[in-house]
């Protein structure tokens, strides 16, 4: 499977990406979604940015953040790790 995979309104980000960017091993990352130790929000662009996604995954005191194009490319990448510290409520409204 390609890192991420968009088809039919779907879209499927492999383990290994989610398990770098959030710090867990990718083998963990299926029961921790399961679990809803992972959790995750999809923004669709519109306008100039029409065609991509901002999909933004969260665990523990981790947020990872990817912007992907239609066929599933990752344009942009980025981690922030809280440590200890609880991810602030702010990080997980749309738009952040």
């Amino acid at each position: 499977m390609p890192e991420i995979e968009i088809q039919d309104g779907t879209i499927q980000v492999d383990a290994s990406v989610l398990g770098e960017g959030l710090g867990v091993e990718p083998s963990h990352v299926p029961e921790l979604l399961r679990r809803g130790a992972i959790t995750s929000r999809c923004e669709r662009g519109i306008g100039e940015d029409e065609g991509r996604f901002r999909l933004t995954f969260f665990h523990a005191g981790r947020r990872l953040r990817l912007v992907v194009d239609a066929a599933g490319r990752i344009l942009q990448r980025s981690s922030i790790d809280y440590g200890d510290r609880a991810l602030p409520g702010a990080l997980r409204r749309p738009g952040r």
